[in-house]
């Protein structure tokens, strides 16, 4: 397993690769996916490294907590006002291909389950 911070979402944030950045404060950013899975596919993404969050420890709570609430935010901002969904893959059997904890946020459209 890589590094987090050595990532393509480390690079992201080093500004070392580009993104379409949409939002970014002091502990994370928001930027589109480059591989969409429906109208509106963007990703949250501490600043800290955590591989993922199985990882995550009870002094991560208050990231935690943030990452959620710029999901809102960033929800808000797209105009999802029908609804989205928030996916957190997590592991190998998760389908994390990126060891860098992220949050998806889908919408544009109507989800169904399972998903896809």
């Amino acid at each position: 397993m890589t590094e987090s911070s050595d990532t393509i979402f480390g690079k992201i944030i080093r500004r070392e690769i580009p993104a379409d950045i949409i939002y970014e404060d002091d502990l994370c950013l928001a930027f589109k996916d480059v591989n969409p899975q429906a109208p509106v596919h963007v990703l949250v993404v501490p600043k800290q490294p955590v591989a993922k969050l199985a990882d995550a420890e009870s002094q991560d709570h208050a990231l935690m907590g943030h990452l959620l609430l710029t999901v809102k935010r960033v929800a808000d901002q797209l105009g999802l006002t029908n609804g989205y969904r928030v996916v957190i893959n997590t592991g190998n059997d998760g389908g994390q291909t990126v060891y860098h904890l992220h949050l998806h946020i889908l919408g544009g459209r109507q989800m169904g389950w399972p998903p896809g």
